[in-house]
């Protein structure tokens, strides 16, 4: 049974052709990997078949009586609500018949009233709400939200105190409770942590109804998907089996159409070049003319194309003193304490990963120690000679100006020429280069903001979440770039498996916190 059908969706923004004569189908029970690189349209995708977004051409056709869920990577919460408030409007349906079950018996007290129609009606809402789980949705709601831990915050908490790492566990727990026939997922385990990645994963193996999953984590898809869908140049393809069966699936097609095209262009040599030996005599005029029909109704093979790779780079500054930063009796926080008071150093030439639950100050350690904001307590001495590069999350996600414009503000004795080859070198194309910020996919900002730390000489890298959007071959060229280099690093990250092997040292920020974990 169909679930979902999409036949023949172009959209394009711009100048810019993302999707072009996409279809794509949704059966009951799959669990759909929607992959590609950065920018080639998945999110463009999910908001079409949401009808966030109406396509140029083609048509969605939802199966009747689906209930969709959608997790974005955008998505937001008022401020004012509990994370118990957000989350009892999973079930705000429920909540509704509860509060007509109790005005049927308020009714009842009334002249004239007709006790056994709205005993019977109440008897209906009551059977309704008993079936559904509606006296044990406390109990489900703390169960999902250990699981994604957001027991350990408090349940009490407003969202606007909440980072943005659990304001998407508080977003993503919301989802699961309500349950959908269908569930969308954009990079559901940014911001999560390696123990809740994990609980996710069971999670979804065991879902017994459909997803579609984005994602760059491709243990985490393995684990989880049974359908692969992949988007490149504008064109779906569809693929069964995990990632692993999708990777040896592609490698297969490429080398055909690569053996394909390169046997029509040999051919078209030979015709080429008989038709030009032979056009002109008499005798061959007529085979020269036939070959040359031949020729102009071929259905001409394009070249593959090869899609830009990353090529990542940091300039290393002057060598800096032993230290670069000494802490004493640190206490972290936003006026109320986070941590209790912890003593440490970095010394120069180390790579260090700062781990654990979001909320606890993995953030706040960087940027206090960079001086963005002052400490609770305690003294941040820094080194001689710093030149730090930092790479902040989410930064410019809502700039109007085009990543051209954007870099070449910041480097304004740069020529147009160097703005747009420093920006190609991070796998940007010249319709990426040309596009507002805002419209560009996380992947794709991210590269822009790799690239412009890149311009800069640093003897000390601070990155929070680099990796977050980034599409596998980015990743592997960042591991690849922050290996080589030979200053310092701090990471913040949620990827064992990218930090894993050329780190010195691990920090669990669980370590110092003053909160049970």
């Amino acid at each position: 049974m169909s679930l979902l059908i999409v036949e023949n969706v172009t959209h394009g923004f711009g100048g810019r052709r993302i999707l072009e004569d996409a279809s794509f189908r949704l059966l009951k029970g799959e669990h759909v990997g929607l992959i590609g690189a950065n920018g080639e349209g998945k999110s463009t995708f999910l908001n079409i078949i949401t009808g966030q977004l109406q396509p140029d051409e083609g048509k969605v056709e939802w199966s009747r009586h689906v209930t969709v869920g959608y997790l974005d990577q955008h998505s937001t919460l008022k401020p004012g609500m509990t994370i118990r408030t957000a989350l009892h409007e999973a079930f705000r349906h429920m909540f509704d018949l509860e509060k007509e079950m109790l005005s049927l018996y308020d009714k009842m007290s009334e002249e004239d009233a007709d006790i056994d129609q709205l005993m019977e009606e109440a008897g209906e809402i009551q059977h309704i709400l008993e079936h559904s789980g509606f006296y044990t949705i406390d109990a489900k709601i703390e169960e999902v939200a250990n699981g994604l831990g957001l027991g350990a915050i408090g349940l009490d908490k407003d969202v606007a105190q909440l980072s943005g790492g659990q304001r998407t566990k508080v977003l993503l727990v919301k989802l699961l409770l309500e349950d959908p026939s269908i569930l969308l997922l954009d990079e559901p385990t940014n911001y999560l942590d390696f123990e809740h990645i994990e609980w996710l994963k069971r999670y979804l193996k065991e879902y017994e109804n459909a997803f579609i999953l984005i994602s760059h984590d491709m243990e985490f898809l393995n684990s989880v998907v049974n359908v692969i869908y992949h988007v490149e140049d504008g064109e779906l393809s569809r693929y069964t089996g995990d990632y692993d069966n999708f990777l040896h699936m592609y490698e297969i097609k490429k080398g055909q159409e690569a053996r394909a095209y390169e046997r029509q262009q040999q051919e078209i040599e030979k015709m080429e070049d008989f038709i030009a030996r032979n056009k002109a005599r008499v005798a061959t005029r007529g085979m020269a003319n036939s070959r040359q029909k031949r020729l102009e109704k071929m259905e001409i093979i394009e070249k593959p194309r090869e899609r830009p790779k990353p090529s990542f780079h940091f300039k290393e500054a002057r060598t800096p003193s032993k230290f670069l930063v000494e802490c004493k009796d640190l206490v972290l926080g936003y006026g109320e304490p986070l941590t209790r008071p912890v003593t440490f150093s970095i010394e120069r030439g180390k790579k260090i990963a700062i781990t654990g639950t979001n909320g606890l100050g993995k953030t706040t350690l960087l940027k206090t120690i960079l001086g963005k904001i002052p400490p609770v307590s305690g003294e941040v001495q820094l080194g001689d000679y710093l030149f730090p590069g930092y790479f902040e999350q989410e930064a410019g996600r809502d700039s109007s100006q085009t990543a051209l414009e954007y870099l070449w503000g910041l480097f304004p004795s740069y020529t147009n020429a160097e703005v747009r080859s420093a920006l190609a070198k991070c796998g940007l194309t010249t319709e990426h280069i040309t596009s507002q910020m805002k419209v560009l996919s996380g992947g794709e900002n991210a590269k822009v903001r790799l690239c412009q730390l890149m311009q800069k000489e640093a003897n000390w890298l601070i990155l929070d979440e680099p990796t977050n959007h980034l599409d596998v071959e980015a990743k592997e060229e960042l591991q690849r770039a922050l290996k080589a280099y030979k200053g310092s690093v701090l990471i913040v990250s949620h990827e064992p498996t990218f930090y894993e092997g050329w780190i010195s040292e691990v920090w669990n920020v669980e370590d110092w916190t003053l909160k049970i974990v």
